[in-house]
């Protein structure tokens, strides 16, 4: 259990920094531009503008580091984690600044059931990049799994923040209120 007290020590600093780098502003104004829309609640076409971005933010720079992030989407598609994360792991190792390469990471490590990895490449996901709603989901799952549900909202609430098109998010929010003694959304 220390083992994990840890980790979620570490998942609230990661949620703590993402918050104070909210305000952080991409340098890609394509980037910045999606970000905008995506933020918007009454933009209709999000799934677009989701898909926009995700591609946006698979853009490595570079063919081989390209190729590993595929190569790792196929294995965790393919339902081998353990594979996702060999190649993952040359992505990380060879493109350190490539954030969605820690966030796929995250995704195979929790996958694995490998919290503590996960709660660590998700910080340096949220580091290089803390717009990443998608981390920020991730960290609310494994906040959700280690019990600490005020945690877990507050991370979910920092996702909806840049994304609120994420009907998922919402559930979860309601069910934690009810399960904590919020309020209901």
């Amino acid at each position: 259990m220390k083992v994990l007290h840890k980790y979620a020590v570490t998942a609230g600093l990661a949620l703590l920094l993402a918050a104070s780098q909210a305000a952080a502003q991409p340098t890609d104004q394509r980037v910045q531009d999606l970000l905008r829309e995506l933020a918007d609640p009454a933009t209709e076409d999000w799934q677009r503008v989701e898909s926009d971005l995700a591609r946006e933010w698979s853009k490595s720079g570079s063919a081989s580091m390209d190729l590993l992030l595929q190569r790792g989407q196929d294995a965790l598609e393919a339902g081998d984690p353990l594979a996702a994360l060999e190649h993952l792991t040359a992505l990380t190792d060879h493109a350190p600044d490539f954030a969605e390469g820690w966030n796929l990471r995250a995704t195979a490590f929790f996958v694995a059931g490998q919290f503590g990895p996960a709660l660590d490449d998700i910080r340096q996901t949220l580091v290089l990049n803390p717009h990443h709603y998608g981390a920020l989901a991730g960290l609310g799952m494994i906040l959700e799994q280690l019990e600490r549900e005020e945690d877990a909202a507050a991370a979910y609430r920092a996702a909806l923040a840049i994304n609120p098109h994420q009907p998922d998010l919402n559930e979860a929010l309601t069910r934690l209120d009810q399960a904590t003694g919020g309020t209901e959304l």
